[in-house]
């Protein structure tokens, strides 16, 4: 019976793993790109607009349905006229043909602004995944300064048990790992956040929680699984780049659509001052009590009519804002071109200073204080230093691999800004040079 139970608890544990395994995933970042574009629900809600824009034309399109006559006179007029049953149709005059063009343009519009939202997602996992990953090296950093901070408390105690140090130095190297510890609890919720902020990114409603890959800002030649190029490159001068972004831009091409919709728009509201045509038609008939020669009489009618004529009302507020709103458009679109250039500028100069810190941090900072922390430690071990010296060292060599990590990860971010206001995701630099 034991054994049964005991088979049965390790199948249940088995089914929960797999399940835990079906329900987390590690992805690199153009896996999570390919995912939130598949299950986003914010995409996939603002990616009905489409098809809400393609019904637009259609009913756009519509023809005016008719109406049914039917005419019963009564009285004395009843014994005289004839009874009639007809249909009658109203004829729009040049308001069609308007009304589908500006339901088409407003189609255009609703597909660029899919496509900016679907850039929008993919810059925005871009960031979420740098954030993660730089948050789980931080995390990995301190974990391994922890470890050193605990083997110098090791060797404190060897120290001052030989009396070779005094037992303060063991209190400090305590309290220097008590700190560490605090700053170790810290960068684990820091992952758990950018977790959290990476999955509620991709959107996914599937009940899957997606994660990045580990370590990826230690391993080398990472900048392709990032989708990055590497800091050892010419980069083109800002006049190169201005005048393709310009071109790419999302919310330039938008504001440029919707001056065309202002246009149509315009065009829909002019034409209603242009009358309609009422066309009427049908069967008519009178009995043979209702007529001299007492016979059974039967014929058709038909007539046209004006109507809509803008004799008291010719439209004339809606026309002055339909005009106002195309002025409207053709301000907004200088002024989004005039501000992406700023845009495009202040990302060109962030990125550039990004790749300036980060080769720098690489060729010196980092190298230099590798060694100087392990001089420091072998200083100490030899007693030509104190522990103070070495745990201040240490705490320099620890802030000198944090900033490390963060200027790597502004330098992936600066890269995906760029991307962003130049709004071409496949960016092309030129061969690169290394340094």
């Amino acid at each position: 019976m034991k054994k049964l139970f005991l088979l049965i608890t390790i199948l249940l544990i088995v089914q929960c793993k797999a399940i835990a395994d079906d329900n987390f995933k590690k992805v690199y970042l153009n896996e999570a790109i390919e995912v939130a574009l598949k299950n986003n629900l914010d995409l996939k809600s603002a990616q009905l607009e489409i098809n809400i824009a393609k019904n637009n034309i259609k009913s756009a399109n519509r023809l005016q349905n008719p109406s049914i006559d039917a005419f019963y006179f009564m009285g004395g007029a009843g014994r005289s006229e004839p009874k009639q049953l007809g249909i009658s149709q109203d004829i729009e005059i040049a308001k069609r043909s308007a009304r589908k063009n500006l339901a088409k343009s407003n189609l255009k519009l609703a597909e660029k602004n899919i496509g900016y939202t679907k850039f929008d997602l993919k810059m925005d996992v871009r960031e979420a995944y740098i954030n993660l990953v730089a948050a789980k090296s931080i995390l990995h950093t301190l974990e391994q300064q922890k470890q050193l901070q605990e083997e110098l408390l090791e060797i404190a105690k060897k120290r001052a048990t030989a009396k070779k140090v005094p037992e303060v130095d063991v209190l400090q190297a305590e309290i220097a790992l008590n700190q560490m510890i605090t700053q170790v609890n810290s960068a684990r919720v820091n992952v758990k956040t950018a977790l959290s902020a990476f999955n509620k990114i991709i959107n996914d409603p599937n009940n899957i929680t997606y994660d990045s890959m580990d370590k990826i800002f230690s391993e080398e030649n990472n900048f392709d699984e990032m989708l990055t190029p590497p800091p050892d490159f010419e980069f083109p001068e800002f006049s190169e780049i201005v005048n393709k972004a310009l071109e790419n831009r999302y919310d330039i091409q938008i504001s440029k659509q919707q001056i065309d919709v202002a246009e149509k728009n315009l065009t829909v509201v002019v034409r209603q001052r242009i009358p309609d045509i009422s066309i009427v038609g049908g069967y008519a008939y009178q009995v043979g009590s209702q007529t001299d020669s007492g016979n059974f009489n039967s014929g058709a009618y038909a007539g046209a009519s004006l109507v809509n004529i803008p004799l008291f009302y010719n439209y004339s507020p809606e026309i002055q804002n339909a005009t106002l709103k195309l002025k409207q458009a053709e301000i907004n679109f200088a002024s989004t071109k005039n501000k992406a250039i700023k845009d495009v500028s202040a990302a060109y100069e962030k990125f550039l200073t990004a790749v300036e810190n980060l080769n720098y941090f690489e060729k010196k900072i980092v190298k230099d204080s590798e060694e100087l922390i392990e001089i420091s430690k072998e200083s100490y071990e030899q007693g030509k230093s104190d522990i103070t010296s070495l745990i201040v060292m240490k705490q320099s060599y620890r802030s000198i691999i944090v900033g490390y990590t963060y200027a790597l990860a502004e330098y992936y971010n600066s890269w995906t800004n760029f991307l962003r206001e130049v709004n071409d995701e496949n960016f092309d630099l030129p061969e690169s040079d290394n340094l």
